[in-house]
């Protein structure tokens, strides 16, 4: 692995001279002045930036080094942090830090990355990962995730947010590492010591918006934002305008910077259905595109996208089904078809799965989508999805639980709340071994009965907003039709939500807790050894399910060389009979028991087997 640092044209880039480059876009602006601390007494130096076509000011002083503290004063008024800044200390409304990228020791110069079809992913929340809730905390359990099984590590958003506690999706200023966190260096030594143990790390990035709090740049660049589209959080980015040029190599660089400078192996894309561009290439492909022709032509690197409307040609293959630009999406149709037959929760968007949850989970097992076009009753009739049945399973990450599937409960439940052991086992049992990359929530593995709340720390108006606005979204859900019912809900400012968060490690040493890691360790250990090998050789647009009553399926996938992965599955309390066993070879049962009875053609209740059948004649 090649450099230390990402070149972008703004921001404060350190000269090999020795000298500090300030550039700023600042199309709305007239005067932009430099604001450095001052050397002697109070106050700070002020250094006129020049003035340069496109809204652009630039200044190169010898006045600032690496570790100067710098503010940006707009038309003689406001002091502004840069919207480019590698790091905070004082938060996002405080003066930026000069550094420098090069000075952290990399020892990772022979990583590579690793190929998508080993993906088993775990996503981790750096807040709430440990009771310390920063990167030098979260490095230390790495060698825990590397036993496990896990070859992906994906944090949770790490841009600077405001206040100490936030999931990370309200980062006001995209390039600077959350100083609740850490400094970059530490960010640096978590990304290379997840590499030294064998895994990638990935990041997740948020492109649909910025935050509420600490974002400037309708003060001095207002041509960032269009009213032309409205998004939940307000005023969509403006990807498509006369003037959006500068606004896509913003984002552009922000991708770029994460993967060279930190050396990240990849990037999970936040809600790419509240960006808005009728460009061609739109703003996703022409990212996808600059990061395989700089970073990706020396080393594997994965784009994963969260994508509600369910676009298959983001995933699109070549003739060797290699990924023209993203490697995958989050399968939100396989978590609620799941959801809904393990916990019976039929409201809100699960109502588009409760009529034949069994035929949505094998259309989502076999064919990625499993609305490629259908009406979603949920969104009013609307089309959702195109055909996905071309595209291969390993461009589906499957998962049970997610920040956004638990988080954006009103209490923060995991299954283990929600459904029985002998239902979460069997779901468990499909989700590792089956061939899309499977995804693991923190704490999953032990299945941890800690809730992951909506927490935040906002200025006190605009927290008392979001509170408000929280428990209000929450009128409809079954229980809390009520005001007073609603008041229960944790509320996302005091620090006590973060706190009741946090992973209770010390559930991995209760017997419960053990037999659940093992679960996960022996199923992890399968699937690298018995399923990874087959992924690039199915078939793509062949795999097929049949429903068996309302709770079964049987599943298969055929492989070039004749042979087939196949899965039988009773998802329900009830034994299933007339279940016809393949003439296979068995490489995985739950329970148990099934795989010594010999042949059977009963499936008691909650259970799954795995078989590999061989071509005829081999």
């Amino acid at each position: 692995m090649n450099g230390c640092f990402h070149y972008m044209p703004f921001g404060a880039q350190l000269l090999p001279d020795e000298r500090v480059h300030f550039r700023l876009w600042a199309p709305g602006a007239s005067r932009v002045d430099v604001c450095l601390p001052a050397t002697e007494g109070n106050g700070d130096r002020e250094l006129p930036m020049r003035a340069l076509p496109e809204g652009w000011f630039e200044l190169a002083t010898d006045q600032a080094a690496a570790g100067t503290l710098y503010r940006f004063r707009i038309d003689g008024g406001e002091t502004v942090p840069d919207p480019a800044s590698r790091y905070q200390p004082n938060d996002v409304h405080g003066a930026s830090q000069v550094i420098d990228p090069c000075a952290y020791p990399w020892e990772d110069a022979q990583w590579c990355g690793r190929p998508w079809e080993e993906a088993v992913i775990y996503e981790l929340h750096v807040g709430t990962f440990t009771p310390a809730g920063t990167f030098r905390a979260a490095r230390e359990r790495l060698g825990h995730l590397a036993e496990l099984g896990v070859t992906v590590i994906q944090l949770m958003p790490v841009a600077e947010f405001p206040g100490e506690r936030n999931w990370g999706y309200d980062g006001a200023l995209k390039f600077a590492v959350e100083g609740a966190y850490g400094t970059p260096d530490d960010l640096k030594a978590l990304v290379q010591t997840a590499h030294a143990l064998g895994m990638m790390i990935m990041l997740d990035v948020v492109y649909n918006h910025f935050g509420p709090e600490g974002n400037y740049l309708h003060l001095y660049a207002p041509l960032f934002f269009t009213a032309a589209q409205a998004t939940p959080w307000g005023d969509a980015i403006d990807f498509d305008g006369p003037d959006s040029a500068w606004v896509r190599r913003f984002f552009i660089h922000n991708a770029l910077y994460w993967l060279e400078e930190f050396h990240f192996d990849g990037l999970r894309l936040d809600a790419v259905h509240a960006i808005f561009d009728r460009n061609s290439p739109d703003i996703l492909e022409e990212l996808a595109d600059a990061v395989k022709q700089s970073v990706g032509r020396d080393r594997a690197v994965h784009l994963v996208l969260e994508n509600d409307n369910n676009i298959a040609r983001y995933l699109a293959r070549d003739d060797r089904q290699d990924p023209l630009r993203y490697v995958a999406q989050w399968n939100d149709d396989l978590h609620h078809a799941l959801h809904i037959l393990l916990t019976g929760e039929c409201a809100g968007y699960y109502a588009d799965y409760a009529g034949d949850p069994i035929h949505y989970l094998g259309r989502a097992l076999c064919e990625g989508f499993a609305y490629q076009g259908e009406a979603s009753t949920y969104r009013g009739g609307t089309a959702r999805g195109e055909p996905s049945r071309h595209l291969p399973p390993t461009a589906f990450v499957g998962f049970l639980e997610n920040h956004d599937q638990t988080g954006n409960r009103p209490f923060g439940e995991r299954l283990t709340r929600l459904a029985t052991d002998h239902a979460l086992r069997a779901a468990t049992a499909i989700l590792l071994l089956a061939p899309s990359p499977p995804l693991l929530f923190m704490g999953q593995e032990w299945a941890s009965g800690k809730p992951f709340l909506f927490f935040c720390d906002f200025e006190p108006e605009l927290g008392r907003k979001v509170t408000e606005g929280r428990r209000q979204g929450f009128a409809r859900w079954p229980g809390l039709e009520q005001a007073s019912a609603r008041e229960g809900i944790p509320d996302p400012q005091l620090p006590a939500t973060r706190a009741a968060s946090v992973l209770d490690w010390d559930r991995l040493e209760s017997a419960e807790g053990r037999q659940w890691l093992a679960l996960h360790r022996t199923l992890l250990r399968l699937r690298a050894e018995q399923i990874v090998p087959l992924l690039k050789a199915i078939e793509e647009g062949t795999a097929d399910y049949v429903p068996m009553g309302r709770r079964g399926l049987r599943a298969q996938w055929s492989l070039r060389d004749g042979s087939h992965l196949v899965l039988l599955a009773n998802l329900g309390p009830d034994a299933l009979a007339d279940v016809e066993a393949p003439e296979a070879r068995m490489i995985f049962s739950l329970p148990e028991a099934l795989s010594g009875a010999g042949r059977w053609n009963t499936l008691p209740g909650w259970s799954v087997a795995w078989f590999i059948r061989e071509p005829a004649g081999r």
